[in-house]
């Protein structure tokens, strides 16, 4: 578990030469990374949501490609499409730019849902289908999906099947006080976010020792009485009057490889009651729908989940050591 621990170290150091606050959001990329999951950045405009991902990109060394989704982007214009060339009479693949390994979806919510689903088949299995062959994608590869708030003029909702395949959502707010003083002065010395070198950001690993560290992610084991909790965190948001679509089998799992993943950051080989409740408000809420009566009283996907996770008695310590 050593080196996907020290992995972790080395890639949240690099994130905070470059953000300033936004730490559950940069643990919350950590988890994504290490588990192998993809990441929903929500956001107002401003808020480092592109700059999270072009800092991960250049700390881990991988192939990066960032579409920017608008109204009128097709399908084709993200994965490729086959091209006629009169000079050869052949057909020849023009990849698209989902080909690479750290994709940035930029403000994915501004594209219809035509559009939005050709993400789908890659995020799930790791491959496109280009008139009618599949491709593979390479390895690791990881959807960076922004986002607007939802009310934000001419943005469309995510699908609800879209939203479970992303691993964890991420939060990015405004600064407090002294992190935008922070933030001032070192625009000020000369940072400048289009150039990550500024701040001194080079590579700390590349794709094999992103791959080698989930590999002992997987490795992390978990307790039949941690594995009942998180079930019983999972089954909660189902039963639960004020939501009205609870979290599916899919979202069981990633709350699994998220708290697997949140152990190895605290350089444990073995998930505890904390492990998952560090990580379920980021795994689950986005998931989750509510009835409207709750919404109209000010509940939150994230309140309602917090509440369900305070609601739940942790298992006794004996029992966390098990297996």
């Amino acid at each position: 578990m050593r080196t996907a621990t020290e992995l972790a170290a080395r890639l949240r150091e690099g994130l905070a030469r470059v953000i300033v606050g936004n730490e559950e959001s940069s643990f919350a990329l950590l988890v994504a990374a290490l588990a192998g999951g993809h990441v929903l950045l929500e956001g107002a405009p401003g808020t480092a949501k592109t700059l999270f991902v072009r800092t991960m990109a250049r700390l881990l060394s991988v192939g990066f490609a960032r579409i920017q989704f608008t109204p009128d982007l097709m399908p084709s214009d993200i994965v490729g499409t086959n091209v006629f060339s009169p000079k050869s009479g052949e057909f020849t693949l023009r990849h698209g730019p989902i080909f690479a390994n750290f994709v940035l979806a930029d403000e994915v919510n501004r594209t219809p849902p035509k559009t939005q689903s050709a993400l789908l088949e890659a995020m799930e299995e790791g491959r496109v289908t280009i008139d009618g062959e599949s491709h593979s994608l390479p390895s690791p590869f990881m959807i960076f999906a922004t986002q607007n708030p939802i009310e934000f003029e001419g943005t469309y909702p995510l699908p609800e099947a879209q939203r479970d395949r992303f691993l964890v959502r991420a939060l990015t707010g405004y600064p407090n006080r002294d992190e935008e003083l922070a933030l001032l002065k070192r625009a000020g010395e000369g940072f400048d976010s289009s150039d990550l070198s500024t701040a001194g950001i080079e590579p700390v690993a590349n794709s094999v020792d992103l791959l080698r560290a989930r590999a002992d992610v997987q490795k992390v084991r978990i307790a039949q009485s941690v594995r009942e909790y998180l079930y019983t965190i999972v089954a909660r948001t189902r039963s639960t009057p004020s939501i009205e679509l609870g979290a599916s089998p899919r979202a069981a799992i990633a709350l699994l490889r998220a708290s697997q993943a949140s152990a190895v950051i605290a350089d444990r080989d073995f998930v505890t009651p904390d492990d998952v409740k560090a990580v379920a408000t980021c795994v689950l809420a986005h998931r989750l729908i509510l009835e409207p009566e709750a919404e109209l009283e000010g509940v939150t996907t994230e309140s309602a989940t917090e509440n369900i996770v305070a609601d739940i008695p942790v298992p006794k310590e004996a029992a966390i050591s098990e297996g």
